[in-house]
């Protein structure tokens, strides 16, 4: 697997989509739902559980259960902080913000019944991983895997790479997933290859495996050199943010100014509406300072209570995009 190290990075802003999405292939355990992920418990599922303090394995059909919990990295581990809600008799669901997870490619997470016992996931199902302990496999116990990159039809970022058409496979991996290489397959076109992801807004660097061979994406300009001597492609996803000034209806003119555009004072000028202004633009992920001018006059958004200095001496409005 090629691990890479930055160098230069070169942008190039990818198809946005902001309709609801949905994953082209189900994952056990959870679906996501525009910007929401939605842990799934369906008993039906599951046939063995584990005690937690014995390690041992027994049936799961004569469980009665009181109570199921969402336990993983993501929440270290905890027995009761994720209780999740009955739906039905069989089923229990529990939904929190995409934005609550880092930007970490997956996680390892598991269904706790009753405050003490482990769900087992089949080690034949598609997102499961072998669980570790003190760095060393568990023998015959597995966890759930949730990925917050992956294919979707309507997704954000389209992946093509044209030719090619003698392959037998090729691979999309990328810092997106940890340059895996097998969990991407691309999907076979009349042009060549392509596939559909669905990504948090970031900066990420990528290449194709074409039949074992590592190759950077020859339809794009944008790229980096990497420690092998070679390139990585760069594709910088891209998401648009609304910036909404209340009130202000006198105003002739406002303008939307940031670190975003260097702060320039005339290029963003914002459309007025009928509750005060509005200026939608692309923006990558991470933090931006911003503020209006309002004839002129420079504020911050007085509708926003995230405010940083600057360094210079300046108190701006802070905007996220995660």
């Amino acid at each position: 697997m090629r691990k890479i190290k930055l160098h230069i990075i070169y942008t190039i802003i990818a198809l946005i989509s902001l309709n609801t999405f949905s994953q082209k292939k189900d994952f056990k355990g959870y679906r996501i739902e525009s910007d929401s992920v939605v842990f799934t418990f369906d008993a039906r599922d599951y046939n063995k559980f584990t005690q937690e303090h014995t390690g041992q394995i027994h049936d799961f059909r004569d469980l009665e259960i009181e109570n199921v919990v969402v336990s993983g990295e993501f929440n270290l581990w905890s027995r009761d902080h994720w209780k999740m809600k009955k739906v039905d008799d069989y089923i229990y669901e529990l939904k929190k913000s995409i934005s609550d997870f880092t930007d970490e490619f997956s996680w390892e997470f598991k269904f706790v019944i009753n405050n003490s016992l482990w769900a087992e996931p089949s080690k034949n199902d598609y997102n499961t991983a072998k669980a570790v302990k003190n760095g060393k496999r568990i023998r015959g116990i597995y966890n759930l895997k949730m990925y917050t990159a992956y294919p979707s039809k309507t997704g954000n970022a389209i992946f093509k790479l044209k030719g090619f058409k003698d392959a037998k496979e090729v691979i999309l991996a990328g810092s997106f997933n940890k340059w895996n290489e097998n969990l991407f397959k691309m999907n076979k076109t009349e042009t060549g290859w392509q596939l559909n992801l669905q990504m948090k807004p970031d900066i990420y660097q990528y290449r194709y495996i074409v039949d074992g061979k590592w190759i950077e994406d020859p339809g794009n300009p944008y790229k980096t050199k990497n420690e092998f001597g070679e390139h990585n492609s760069v594709i910088n996803i891209k998401e648009y943010t609304a910036f909404k000034l209340r009130g202000y209806t006198d105003a002739e003119k406002v303008i939307l100014t940031g670190s975003f555009n260097n702060w320039n004072e005339q290029e963003f000028v914002m459309r007025k509406m009928d509750y005060g202004w509005k200026y939608v633009i692309p923006l990558s992920g991470g933090k931006h300072h911003y503020k209006f001018i309002v004839d002129g006059e420079w504020i911050t958004d007085p509708n926003n209570t995230v405010k940083e200095y600057d360094g210079n001496g300046h108190i701006n409005s802070v905007c996220m995009v995660k």
